[in-house]
């Protein structure tokens, strides 16, 4: 009986002194007894019925304290008052970083994005030839281009896209290209172009585009007329639809996407940064090589000879065709991999509806065109207030959600906007062109109202009678662009100084 009243009196001190001590300090009661040398089990049944006694203690009625024993610290911290504003906190510790994650992947997606190079300003479309001519032999070249950097810098241009300077015929204001990696002696050298290229660099970066092809059949040109032409050499009918100067390419054979694709790696080795394929739905052809239906049954054959004659389902926007423009893009997204150095694509849909013409941006998760051109407001002979509303509306309807728009209103492919419409609108289009969202890109020469001239070398005109609102043309203006053309884009650096 004396010794279970010793060892309540010992937990009893026990207890008294851990509800007094600091946490550091160990009860004095332990530290003052003197140890028996003399019974080493002594030692340890005293110690540990010194602090757990034969049963658990009873804690009812004690408050935590700081450096209580983690079997006391156990014994509170599993009661309702603790547990439960603990797993309270914890819960709204989760549930607080959830909704952060979920607000920054919101702010993410609705934010705008940061504007690429493509995006931050006006696009100014040159045809060399007629631009600037360096070298006082009448026709315009690259030295010319590069010696008016510092007007076109003035007028706060971000991007220049030069046409074809490829070696070439003179048919077709030089789009029978020749050789895909020469430039024509009539615009200067590849070191001219190297030069030219390190000058735009200078000021900001350099940027391409260029167009597409075709193939090979029993069918009419663009221009009128049959699209087959006999080569004598060998011996043999090649397909084009456009000047027999210039041969559909056949895109059914992976050989010539290769070669494709050798020549844009050619380009984007020189630094270009962009390319317009143009014409592309005139790509790919139908295999069967069946003749197109006449859009008048009732015609004689014979004496079907114009290009609107004929239903072209067999030769334009075949099967396959947005597969080929897709592999254009993956070659640019190669060398799209530097910071600062997107490559950009373009394509030109020749004659196309808008709701056609917007499939060229690709699909939500499968990217195409950054965009397809939009000369809409090219097409309009007359303007008023209905048809210009009609004409941006439905391209932004038509638009896939999430895609940058573009806007021109002239370009090689039609009449001077002065000629046009008559000089009381070149102010208010150019107004509205640099005022719609998205990219604006103007045509050389509108800024100041240039008109059309007459036409004094017939051999790089065409004039064709069977479309509709016929007129005159400009030798700055190519009617139509065949199936391969590589233009250039010049970036113009937003820090570089306007004079």
């Amino acid at each position: 009986m004396a010794e279970d009243k010793s060892k309540r009196d010992s937990i009893g001190m026990n207890m008294k002194g851990c509800q007094t001590n600091n946490g550091f300090v160990h009860n004095e009661d332990i530290l003052e007894q003197t140890p028996d040398t003399g019974s080493t089990a002594g030692n340890l049944q005293h110690s540990t019925m010194s602090i757990l006694g034969s049963q658990e203690p009873d804690f009812k009625g004690i408050q935590p304290y700081a450096g209580m024993p983690k079997e006391v610290l156990f014994q509170f911290s599993g009661q309702a008052r603790y547990r439960i504003p603990r797993e309270i906190l914890f819960w709204l510790a989760v549930a607080s970083v959830l909704v952060l994650i979920a607000a920054t992947i919101a702010i993410i997606i609705l934010s705008p994005k940061c504007l690429d190079w493509w995006q931050e300003g006006p696009m100014y479309r040159i045809y060399p030839r007629s631009f600037k001519d360096s070298n006082k032999d009448g026709n315009g070249d690259l030295k010319g281009i590069q010696d008016k950097l510092d007007y076109i810098t003035a007028l706060n241009v971000k991007t220049v896209w030069i046409t074809s300077f490829y070696k070439s015929s003179l048919k077709d204001f030089r789009y029978g290209v020749e050789d895909f990696q020469q430039v024509d002696p009539i615009f200067g050298t590849m070191e001219d172009f190297e030069n030219l290229v390190a000058a735009i660099h200078d000021k900001g970066k350099l940027n391409g585009k260029w167009a597409g092809w075709g193939s090979y059949f029993n069918l009419l040109l663009v221009y009128g007329n049959s699209s087959w032409h006999f080569d004598e050499v060998r011996n043999q009918c090649y397909f084009h639809q456009f000047m027999k100067e210039q041969p559909d390419l056949n895109f059914h054979n992976p050989d010539v996407q290769e070669e494709i694709k050798e020549i844009l790696q050619f380009w984007l080795t020189k630094g270009v940064d962009g390319f317009s394929f143009d014409a592309v739905k005139f790509l790919l052809e139908a295999k069967h090589l069946r003749d197109e239906i006449q859009v008048n049954k009732t015609q004689i054959p014979d004496t079907v000879t114009q290009y609107s004659e004929l239903y072209h389902d067999f030769t334009t926007t075949q099967v396959g065709m947005h597969d080929i423009v897709r592999s254009f893009r993956q070659t640019m997204d190669q060398y799209s991999t530097e910071p600062g150095r997107y490559r950009f694509m373009g394509t030109e849909a020749y004659a196309e509806t808008i709701d056609r013409t917007v499939m060229y941006y690709g699909l939500p998760f499968i990217q195409e065109a950054d965009f397809p051109f939009n000369n809409y407001l090219t097409m309009l002979d007359t303007v008023s207030g209905n048809s210009v509303y009609e004409v941006i509306t439905s391209w932004m309807e038509n638009m896939p959600e999430g895609k940058w728009p573009n806007w021109m209103i002239g370009g090689p492919d039609s009449s001077r906007l002065t000629s046009r419409l008559g000089n009381e609108y070149v102010n208010v289009m150019n107004m509205l062109l640099f005022t719609l969202p998205g990219t604006p890109i103007t045509y050389y020469g509108e800024e100041i109202g240039m008109g059309n001239i007459v036409a004094i070398n017939l051999n790089e005109i065409l004039i064709f009678s069977f479309l509709p609102n016929q007129r005159t043309y400009s030798l700055s203006i190519p009617l139509l662009k065949i199936m391969v053309t590589l233009l250039f884009f010049l970036t113009v650096s937003k820090n570089s100084q306007l004079s």
